[in-house]
């Protein structure tokens, strides 16, 4: 029999049991001791820390981990080289979902960059204001598809770790990046950015990524790029951008709906996200109804247009929605243990520029502190 956590969380291991690896990647804007954005020169030259395709942007992440506690040490041991390497050259990490307001993110010239904004068009300027956290978890033989389903539940979730409520100073939704990504960006491209169905078998979800990959090309090719330019630098893989994938390049499931957030965060929600999937292998999964609820037997998970009202919520009213609450409850999350910054910075409809540039500074500062208290945790 399996023990349930004293906490009221998704059930333990039994002793001896074999975890699933996972991995976290985690994008920062850069700004200066002013608070404005900048290019991350001199911050990348660390494993596992590259430059993102916005210039004032870089991407921080893990290899694959055996446990939380591996993962915890990685992933803030090469946040701290890099806010360390920061102080000395004046330079810092910001984690909010939006730069909160800034007229124009440049990007790094590229053809797979060039044939994106021909394709999506101005739309594309609003996935250059996005920054967030993409969650990898290990793929099992025989329940990959499981897997990808019950993340597909959980998506609301993200309402977790929402981390900025503006775009270009508006107040738009508790999570501006998920709105960005899912009603702005790609309204035009049938099926992208939107959260998918749940997926009856492999041969399915290879079937999906085709037809989209084949509907990107016909977009770009309307808008004269040449085929094998386009081959050249999409797969049906990489031309798609749904919030949860089958990776089968890492041979994991990906989970990229939360914002980017203070590291303590990040790893709270990974690890949550890696019990759920620890606990699906030793029990069944079930589609059923409109609740929702893990239980030591099970992990029911309702009708997907049920989650879509859940998803809906999360990403407009975050965990100030109580069907938003009560629903992650159920699935085994303490929504009352998470603190969004999106909630703590949502007071105004309206952002200007200078105080965007403030509250990047005040998050760049708590990142410091969120990554200073986790020191002794990493030197255990």
């Amino acid at each position: 029999m399996v023990e349930r956590r004293t906490d009221g969380g998704v059930p333990g291991p039994p002793p001896g049991s074999r975890t699933i690896r996972r991995s976290i990647e985690v994008e920062y804007w850069v700004v200066d001791e002013a608070g404005n954005l900048v290019e991350p020169d001199g911050l990348t030259d660390f494993p596992g820390v590259e430059r993102e395709f916005v210039k004032p942007l870089l991407e921080i992440k893990t290899s694959p981990c055996e446990s939380s506690e591996e993962l915890r040490a990685e992933l803030l041991e090469r946040i701290s080289k890099v806010v360390n390497r920061g102080n000395d050259i004046g330079k810092r990490l910001v984690p909010l979902g939006t730069p909160i307001n800034e007229p124009e993110i440049q990007e790094h010239p590229s053809d797979r960059t060039r044939i994106q904004n021909d394709v999506v068009g101005e739309n594309f300027d609003y996935v250059r204001h996005c920054a967030g956290t993409h969650i990898h978890v290990e793929q099992q033989p025989g329940r990959s598809i499981d897997q990808l389903n019950t993340l597909i539940a959980l998506d609301p979730a993200l309402a977790l770790v929402n981390s900025s409520p503006y775009y270009q100073g508006r107040n738009v939704a508790a999570s501006a990046r998920s709105w960005l990504y899912r009603w702005k960006a790609y309204d035009d491209l049938s099926h992208q950015g939107r959260l998918w169905r749940y997926v009856e078998s492999q041969d399915e979800w290879n079937r999906r990524l085709e037809r989209r990959y084949e509907d990107f090309v016909t977009a770009a090719m309307d808008e004269g790029i040449d085929r094998r330019d386009i081959e050249a630098n999409f797969d049906p893989e990489s031309a798609v951008w749904t919030p949860v994938q089958l990776r089968e390049r890492f041979n994991t499931v990906e989970w990229r709906s939360p914002d980017t957030a203070l590291p303590s965060q990040v790893l709270q929600i990974a690890d949550h996200i890696s019990e759920v999937i620890e606990h699906l292998e030793r029990t069944e999964l079930r589609i059923e109804g409109e609740r929702g609820e893990i239980r030591e037997d099970g992990i029911i998970v309702p009708e997907f247009d049920t989650v879509l009202g859940y998803l809906n919520e999360a990403i407009e009213n975050g965990l100030r929605s109580e069907a938003v609450c009560g629903y992650l409850e159920r699935m085994g999350f303490q929504p009352d243990t998470y603190d969004p910054i999106a909630h703590a910075i949502d007071g105004q409809e309206v952002v200007q520029q200078e105080e965007a540039r403030k509250i990047r500074l005040a998050y760049a500062t708590r990142l410091e502190e969120d990554v200073n208290r986790a020191a002794p945790t990493r030197r255990k």
